[in-house]
């Protein structure tokens, strides 16, 4: 325990302010979006050592955020809700968190401090029940003083147009735009900025009135995007939202937001997979994408170059065309700091990717890893997206290589950042805890089959009407798929087989936003094949979620029943991985 009259100084000091609460401390990063109910502050995400607390004038100390790029959103509601943790405490490089306080000071004139500690002192708070923060100061006493927030010397070099968008020359938008990507290039520590090619954003998924707010005054502001721009997910299906008997006020709230971005230039493809657009950035291109799935794809799978990016800062970055010159976009920061020695079981399905992508991103903390082994796997487009989709839930790195599989992996030494980097070997046990932790419940009776998290390809539509061919579902369990609105277009040829099976579709929206009277209303088991909406969904829905390949999703289907067993091939592997 900390003593009373013992005032420490933080490592770092990222936002300026004074707070104090008792402590909720925790050794796991926490994704606000999906993790923490923004209208009561209480963490939902039902795998976190903090579920059920309330965040709500506390102190949250973790290491960073993870997952999600809209924790940032999520904050700064809670921020303009007062319902934000009073004070917020780190210890690894974080963005997003940091980028919701920050908006929130310079659009709204709301903040609260966020400091940096050192591992040790960090670690030191386990024991600590109630702490004050003020500047760069913090202690167990409630006698802090104010501490005034100190101008910096700032090392960052700045062309003439970043210039000019400062001093107002480009409009309101772009001076208010600017002013929000300096502050965090400075807090980055990047050198200058750099020019980006396209963006992608994810700040259109409706939180709250604060979401709405900011977009609506930069409409007000003259705003438009300087680059190709596209929109993630919204929160409803804008073409079948009445027909799903969404509330009226929600709706007409997610459209306006929806309509606030497409005011200032950005495109309306309403997808969470934007990597399965025409347009996809090609390898080396400098881009500003959120989502932070796609992000991942885009750095791993892509190879194009882009931080994960917090709502907000990406459409500063669409407005102004300009982004931080740090972390992947520099070559040097996308090499792997630790190998990880995997070899894909004989009968697995291709559950295993989303299992290995979820293992990996909670021992990444924070690092990019290099995965060895499944060079010779015939893995498909398909599995790396579910792996970098589950990888992007549980870590708060942008990206991962593997060997002889995604385009800067041509060999382990073109990736790792030294000869001495860790080494460690997924083990079967392993795979077989990451199982069973995603499959909430041990129900058999499935109600809704719940599949597109993150939206559904063209390839996996194809191969699921191939599954169900002259099949019938059982009436009493629906079978929902989100997509895009331009692959279920693309994929018309199958659209009517799929539809006659019994298929609900959904476009502009995605699992992660969906919420009842879509859901079932009464407490039920759904399944899916996504280890992101396996981790998130029991949070968000209230449900039990059970986790499973793709045919065993169909058969949940068909027989509105998925015994509750690990997996034959799983249990097999335990001792052979």
């Amino acid at each position: 325990m900390l003593p009373d009259d013992v005032i420490k100084r933080a490592q770092r000091v990222l936002i300026h302010g004074k707070g104090a609460g008792n402590v909720l401390f925790s050794h796991e990063g926490l994704s606000l979006w999906g993790g923490v109910d923004p209208h009561t502050s209480e963490v939902i995400d039902r795998h976190h050592p903090l579920s059920g607390q309330r965040l709500a004038g506390n102190v949250l100390a973790i290491p960073c955020g993870r997952g999600s790029c809209t924790g940032s959103g999520v904050l700064m509601e809670l921020m303009l809700k007062g319902l934000a943790p009073s004070a917020i405490i780190i210890n690894q490089p974080e963005d997003i968190l940091t980028l919701g306080v920050l908006v929130a000071e310079e659009m709204f004139a709301c903040s609260i401090p966020v400091i940096a500690l050192s591992s040790a002192d960090f670690n030191a708070l386990e024991q600590v029940t109630w702490l004050s923060v003020s500047g760069d100061q913090w202690s167990a006493s409630e006698t802090l003083p104010e501490v005034d927030n100190p101008a910096r010397p700032s090392s960052l070099r700045l062309s003439e147009f970043d210039l000019a968008c400062l001093q107002g020359e480009h409009g309101k938008a772009h001076q208010a735009a600017m002013r929000i990507i300096t502050r965090m290039a400075e807090l980055q520590g990047a050198p200058c900025l750099l020019d980006i090619s396209q963006a992608h954003i994810d700040g259109c998924i409706y939180t709250g009135e604060a979401g709405l707010r900011f977009a609506q005054t930069l409409v007000e502001w003259g705003a438009k995007v300087s680059v190709p721009t596209s929109l993630n997910s919204i929160s409803v299906d804008r073409q079948r939202w009445q027909q799903q008997a969404v509330a009226t006020g929600f709706a007409k709230a997610a459209n306006d937001l929806a309509d606030a971005y497409l005011n200032m230039g950005c495109s309306a493809t309403y997808t969470c997979a934007p990597y399965l657009l025409e347009g996809a950035p090609q390898q080396g291109a400098q881009i500003a994408w959120a989502e932070s799935n796609a992000v991942v794809f885009a750095n791993s799978v892509l190879g194009a170059r882009s931080l994960k990016y917090p709502d907000y800062l990406d459409i500063c970055m669409a407005i102004t065309g300009r982004a931080p010159y740090i972390g992947c976009h520099l070559e040097s920061e996308r090499k792997a700091r630790y190998v990880v020695k995997v070899e894909k079981p004989a009968q697995a399905d291709e559950a295993f990717y989303p299992l290995l992508g979820y293992w990996l991103g909670k021992h990444s903390h924070g690092r990019i890893p290099a995965v060895v082994g499944l060079a010779t796997a015939g893995m498909t487009l398909d599995d790396l997206k579910a792996l970098g989709a589950a990888f992007a839930t549980t870590s708060s790195a942008p990206m991962f290589h593997i060997v002889g599989v995604t385009p800067e992996a041509v060999t382990l030494d073109a990736v790792i950042a030294s000869q001495e980097v860790p080494v460690m070997a997924v083990d079967g046990t392993e795979l077989a805890k990451i199982w069973r932790s995603l499959n909430s419940t041990d129900a058999e009776r499935i109600a809704m089959v719940c599949l597109g998290n993150p939206h559904f390809s063209l390839s996996e539509i194809e191969r699921l009407a191939g599954l169900v061919l002259g099949k019938e579902k059982a009436p009493e369990t629906r079978l929902v798929i989100t997509c895009s609105r331009v692959i279920y277009e693309h994929a018309q040829a199958h659209v009517s087989t799929l539809t006659e099976f019994g298929v609900e579709w959904i476009t502009d929206t995605c699992w992660c936003m969906i919420d009842k009277p879509i859901l079932p209303t009464e407490e039920h088991t759904m399944m899916t094949n996504s280890a992101k909406y396996a981790h998130y969904g029991p949070g968000i829905s209230g449900c039990g979620v059970r986790f499973g390949s793709l045919e065993e999703c169909v058969q949940a289907a068909l027989t509105s029943q998925q015994v509750f067993a690990l997996p034959q091939w799983l249990v097999a592997s335990h001792d052979s991985l």
